[in-house]
């Protein structure tokens, strides 16, 4: 204690951190402007800089400016250490959590899906909306019972750590409000964490939330956590750059950066070779990837980054590299009998190149999130989604000229601020006239960070958020039961992906419209060809050509006729 100013940090610290501590408070003229900075008690950054080196042990946060602590090669092994994994948010966070895994399980750590056998607890977490949050803390609640009772008990110890979004937007924030939390790791820092775990195993606090210009986990093959399953995610690209007004997941998943046509090409044949009937692309912005890398420059042409007509960004156009339409085409020839599906895309990187690729290729599923978030020109304006409800109308058209039997899905958010009853009125209006197969559909909820949370007020009082919620719900629901009774009679190539959540007796799939459809399970003939005797049973990973008897709003009920194959469907189709 050598300086006045520590003295003050440590004396406002008080029982809370150092309860065993004697202090004095001195006063100063030079402490003053401190203390006034100080008033709600100081952050972990303060107190790192105020303590001494003992002090500071219990937490590490990485930081670029400084050198990284040495860590003994083999407190990096798991050394048989039980890996308990949850996963809340969108289908990028499971795909990060079968990274995580794939990590985990190269250090030697063992996975465990029974929570009374773990020594660590990893969540994957999301941050899109309060709720989402909201959902993570009442968890960790019930995290740090079980971690004191094991305390009490004298029985092994148990490690929380909080990865994802939520890690990144909330950083330090989160072992300062739930001291139970071990490790904080963002989604750009997946790679650290046999670091951070250890120096968790030594009672620190370890925190990595370094956002990254160039981290694509392209090296890392993810290991599948549902093994059973037949489809499969695949990572294309991270980050976003539209800077959307209402989104924080710029700041949570920072720039945008793509993997190498490449490293995407290998695994997706070494999941064919697994025996993987479908894949999804992700990303934050699945649509506008553009493979820069130092082999691919070679051979792509220098030229700006096609929109579609009536769509803007904020950011100057992109120049160079190789875009989604080579990646889709590349993919599409590699593994003709693999189903493809992406998102989520944005609306402007929807060219009409992008558009013919999907209509050419038929194992490129003719199924498009288009998300269009609001039905009101001024409402897109203050969202800063770069285009007018005639541009999206425009764009819808242009879709379904190109790829006559699309469905389509979208996100859609009321009660954004500022928002008036009639410019409500024409999100419902844009959900009728466009008609989705699914929708995505949220009340606002205002993040920090963004551009809305400086510049606007979250006006829209909560009742009146829920109520237009419940309007936009029914308006979606009537026009899917519209468009989902279309399939009646017609015969749909579906994909098996497991038993009904309802009945072992039916089997669940999805249609090339990503429309879930129920049939019974059974023996069915083993191609069109085949004489009623030669039959074989469904099983998970068969395609099969189904006959639609029936639909409501969700799901299509279907009759199984025969087993069948992706080129051999739309070649007799």
């Amino acid at each position: 204690m050598n300086t006045l100013a520590r003295n003050s940090i440590l004396v406002r610290l008080g029982r809370r951190i150092l309860p065993h501590r004697t202090c004095v408070r001195t006063a100063s003229s030079s402490s003053l402007q401190k203390r006034e900075q100080l008033k709600e008690g100081p952050s972990l950054q303060d107190f790192l800089r105020g303590t001494t080196e003992a002090e500071t042990s219990t937490v590490y946060i990485a930081d670029r400016g400084k050198p990284i602590p040495y860590i003994a090669p083999e407190t990096l092994r798991g050394q048989k250490r039980k890996v308990f994994l949850e996963v809340y948010g969108c289908q990028m966070n499971t795909n990060d959590t079968e990274i995580v895994w794939s990590i985990l399980k190269a250090h030697e750590y063992h996975r465990t899906v029974n929570l009374k056998e773990a020594d660590i607890v990893l969540m994957m977490t999301c941050a899109i909306r309060e709720g989402a949050e909201d959902t993570v803390w009442n968890r960790l609640k019930h995290l740090r019972l079980l971690k004191r009772k094991r305390e009490t008990n004298g029985e092994k110890p148990l490690q929380i750590g909080v990865l994802g979004c939520m890690a990144e937007r909330l950083k330090k924030q989160l072992v300062e409000k739930e001291h139970s939390v071990d490790v904080v790791a963002g989604p750009d820092a997946y790679k650290d964490l046999p670091r951070l775990l250890a120096i968790g195993q030594r009672g620190q606090k370890a925190i990595n939330v370094l956002l990254s210009l160039d981290e694509t986990y392209a090296d890392v093959v993810p290991v599948k956590l549902d093994r059973k399953s037949k489809t499969a995610f695949v990572s294309i690209m991270r980050g976003c750059d539209n800077m959307c007004s209402y989104c924080i997941v710029p700041f949570t998943r920072g720039k945008e950066r793509s993997r190498p046509i490449k490293s995407i090409r290998e695994e997706v044949l070494q999941l064919e070779n697994e025996g993987i009937r479908e894949i999804t692309l992700l990303g934050q912005n699945v649509n506008s990837y553009r493979d820069t890398s130092d082999g691919s420059l070679e051979d792509a042409p220098k030229e700006a980054t096609l929109l579609a007509p009536g769509f803007r960004t904020v950011y100057k156009s992109k120049v160079g590299g190789l875009r989604f339409a080579e990646l889709m085409t590349e993919l599409a020839e590699a593994v003709p009998e693999m189903r493809i599906r992406f998102t989520s895309p944005h609306p402007k990187d929807f060219p009409v190149d992008v558009l013919e690729k999907i209509a050419k290729y038929p194992n490129i599923c003719n199924s498009l999130h288009l998300p269009a978030q609001s039905g009101n020109t001024q409402v897109l304006e203050r969202m800063r989604r770069g285009y007018t409800r005639e541009a999206y109308l425009n764009l819808v058209k242009e879709v379904r000229r190109i790829i006559p039997n699309v469905t389509l899905s979208s996100d859609f958010i009321c009660g954004f601020c500022g928002e008036s009853e009639p410019e409500f009125a024409d999100t419902v209006s844009l959900i009728e006239q466009v008609g989705y197969h699914a929708a995505f559909l949220f009340a606002y909820s205002m993040r920090e960070k963004t551009t809305a949370h400086r510049r606007y007020s979250d006006d829209v009082p909560e009742e009146v958020k829920q109520e237009r919620l419940r309007r936009m719900i029914a308006a979606f629901r009537r026009e899917a039961e519209r468009l989902n009774s279309l399939f009646v009679d017609r015969t749909e190539l579906v994909l098996i992906e497991g038993y009904s959540k309802r009945s072992r007796t039916d089997l669940a799939g999805r249609n090339d419209g990503n429309v879930k459809v129920i049939v019974p399970a059974g023996q069915v003939r083993s191609d069109r060809a085949a004489d009623r005797d030669d039959v074989r049973p469904l099983g998970v990973g068969d395609y099969v050509a189904v006959r639609i008897t029936g639909s409501n709003s969700q799901i299509l009920k279907g009759e199984p006729l025969y087993h069948t194959t992706i080129r051999e469907f739309y070649g007799n189709a």
